[in-house]
């Protein structure tokens, strides 16, 4: 019998690990898997190099702008002054615009206390979020170098930098325009009801934010959805509707609510003639701003400097957001021509008109509007310059070994170089830097045009050159920003001896003149100021920094003395209260020294109908108020109301006269007696 040859079977493999997933600090660090290695990391650094600058030398601004400080501090102590926007805790007046913005810096004040600090970094928060979104808009459809130059033009740009790190509306503005325009990327691209659904109701809180200026970017926005919507007529149609829907009931709601409630059940609608909301956007921030009829204003017409196509490169608008306007345009011009053929659906397309109709459309308004006009506005053509900038070069790129492409990243930077040399020029600060970006430019610019005949290993040289000359002139402006502090209503970008193009501060009275001497701080009834100028309050100044205002306490505050928060402070829960001034800031500079309540007479001109004479005597009938703060706002201005004056003159006849701690005040519970006569209080000094 045969035997058999037994073979033991083959060992069983080893079955190996399957790899386990990235982590999510992992995937975060390394993005898309189809992106550069570089990609991710590169973001990352921008976004965090962004929030650093932004958050550097924060506190030197103080209170910034102490008429919208002053809402916050109010706001993080009432829930019904935050809900309107109120001034003061007691509800006497609102701000002159919309509430968003407050409710966003009030919740930071509620949760982390009233400092500078908790005022000021959500809008440092908001001016990162807003790089990122644009870096995203470019990234996606333009690769991820092009949404690095976006958002860096963004992140570098003078007047971003100022308004990022300052408490007026601006900086929620911007952010909720630029996620508006990168939604209605969005939906253009899935041919989606929803996100463009989402557009609208970014646009209405916009609305809740600063009024009717959001509206400047909405008509480009539903333009290009009509036209470029992947998807049926029937849909796009329904999509527009669909925005215009979610728009007006994101806005509309608390229209609706403060034109219902009552008027003696919430504040007086402050920058209003007739205590209507309604009155207030369509008017003193509507229509007035573009034909100079603001009712209430301290100027108009021409007084707010001479309109015109050139307005933004002029001296006063200039160093804040001009300097690459220029080549924003050109690069503009050159991606329609470019895209010109494509299909209907094309998204590159759709994204310059989305970005190229905001920049446009915002640009021709600012040039033209007659009534207040503050060079800071500007800030709102930031993100659509950054887009325009970082697609329209990418795409030029792609065509770089052609003429089509060469010629205008040539003649864009070339444009560039020669403007930032004119604004540099401006000011005494940057002799040589102002060489540089010329010669720089110009050298780039030559290479640009035969750059395709280059060595391969001279093509990132050029176009790192070509990005310097462009991004030179607005980082040294910005460098100089962010070494500053800025405060009062009117506050610039850039060095304070910029002369008539530059920044500093030459804000003061309308048309950007006036102010307080030597840049300094005006005062307002109740102490002392940190600038150098005096103004028409019985303040005194002394050494400071912070840059801005003008016109004595109409345009910044001042800071009160102790023995004026002493004095308010003593029996304060007697009073609704503790004082009131002329004009808001000169109120505010009381209420954020000595965190009561304010009331301040006749809005942030001093020109509102609120309260009146009668109103006024009846709160002081009451033992409502202890306080009348001597000197103030201008009031009457524009044929605005003249309560203010009426008030003013009413309690000087009837009320004895107190100086404490070197400010006049009247004293609301002591009627004056033909034997009475003033009476000081300070240190070593009773009353």
């Amino acid at each position: 019998m045969d035997t058999m040859t037994l073979t033991p079977p083959p060992a069983a493999a080893t079955p190996r690990r399957a790899p386990s997933p990235p982590s999510r600090l992992t995937r975060l660090w390394r993005g898309p898997e189809a992106d550069p290695r570089w990609a991710r990391p590169a973001l990352l650094g921008l976004l965090a190099l962004t929030a650093a600058a932004y958050l550097w030398n924060l506190s030197a601004s103080g209170w910034a702008n102490s008429f919208y400080s002053a809402a916050v501090q109010a706001g993080s102590q009432s829930w019904s002054a935050l809900f309107y926007g109120a001034s003061d805790a007691a509800g006497s007046i609102t701000v002159d615009k919309p509430p968003a913005s407050l409710w966003v810096m009030a919740l930071s004040v509620r949760i982390f206390g009233l400092s500078s600090w908790s005022i000021l970094v959500p809008q440092v928060l908001m001016g990162v979020a807003s790089v990122a979104l644009v870096h995203a808009s470019v990234k996606r459809h333009w690769g991820a170098g092009a949404g690095l130059l976006a958002g860096a033009v963004l992140a570098l740009t003078p007047v971003a930098v100022l308004m990022f790190r300052f408490n007026n509306p601006d900086a929620l503005l911007v952010l909720l325009m630029t996620a508006a325009a990168w939604a209605t990327v969005h939906a253009i691209e899935r041919g989606s009801i929803r996100w463009f659904a989402l557009v609208g109701a970014l646009i209405g809180l916009g609305f809740l934010t600063k009024t009717l200026q959001v509206l400047l970017v909405v008509p480009f926005l539903g333009i290009a959805f009509l036209v470029a919507a992947d998807t049926t007529l029937r849909r796009r149609v329904i999509g527009s509707l669909a925005g215009v829907g979610t728009m007006l009931l994101a806005a509309g709601w608390w229209v609706a609510i403060v034109e219902l409630v009552p008027e003696s059940m919430r504040p007086y609608i402050g920058g209003s003639q007739t205590n209507s909301f309604l009155e207030l956007t369509f008017g003193y921030n509507g229509l007035g701003r573009i034909n100079g009829e603001e009712t209430g204003s301290v100027g108009g017409g021409n007084g707010w400097g001479q309109t015109g196509l050139f307005r933004m490169f002029e001296s006063g608008s200039g160093g804040q957001i001009s300097w690459l306007i220029p080549s924003a345009l050109v690069l503009l011009a050159v991606g329609l021509w470019l895209r010109g053929r494509s299909p209907r659906t094309d998204v590159r397309r759709a994204a310059y008109l989305v970005w190229g109709g905001w920049l446009v459309v915002t640009m021709l308004v600012f040039s033209f509007m007659a009534g207040i006009f503050h060079d800071y506005y500007t800030v709102a053509l930031a993100p659509a310059v950054a887009v325009l900038v970082g697609a329209g070069a990418a795409e030029a790129w792609e065509r770089r070994e052609e003429s089509v492409g060469s010629v205008p990243l040539a003649v864009a930077t070339a444009a560039a170089g020669v403007w930032g040399f004119v604004l540099l020029s401006r000011t005494t600060e940057y002799g040589w830097l102002r060489v540089a970006v010329l010669a720089v430019g110009l050298a780039a610019a030559f290479l640009l045009l035969v750059i395709a005949r280059v060595h391969v290993r001279a093509v990132p040289i050029i176009a790192a050159a070509a990005i310097a000359a462009g991004l030179a002139g607005p980082a040294a402006y910005s460098a100089t920003t962010l070494s500053e502090g800025h405060s009062g209503s009117i506050v610039t970008a850039g060095p304070s001896n910029g002369g008539p193009g530059g920044g500093g501060a030459r804000g003061g009275a309308p048309g950007g003149g006036g102010g307080a001497p030597d840049g300094g701080r005006p005062q307002a009834a109740g102490g002392t100021g940190t600038g150098t100028g005096t103004g028409t309050g019985t303040g005194t100044g002394t050494g400071g920094t912070p840059r801005g205002g003008g016109m004595g306490g109409l345009l910044d505050a001042s800071t009160p003395s102790t023995e004026v928060v002493a004095a308010l402070s003593a029996d304060a829960d007697s009073y609704t209260w503790v004082a009131a001034a002329i004009g808001s800031q000169n109120a505010a500079g009381l209420q954020l020294g000595s965190e009561l309540p304010v009331m301040a007479i006749g809005g942030f001109n001093g020109s509102d109908p609120s309260p009146t004479l009668e109103q006024f005597q009846e709160y002081v009938a009451q033992g409502r108020i202890h306080y009348f703060a001597a000197g103030g706002g201008m009031g009457g201005g524009m044929g605005g109301s003249g309560s203010a004056s009426q008030i003013s003159t009413w309690v000087q006849k009837n009320f004895t006269e107190v100086t404490i701690g070197g400010s006049t005040f009247y004293d609301l519970t002591q009627p004056a007696t033909s034997s009475s006569g003033s009476t000081t209080t300070g240190a070593g000094t009773d009353v």
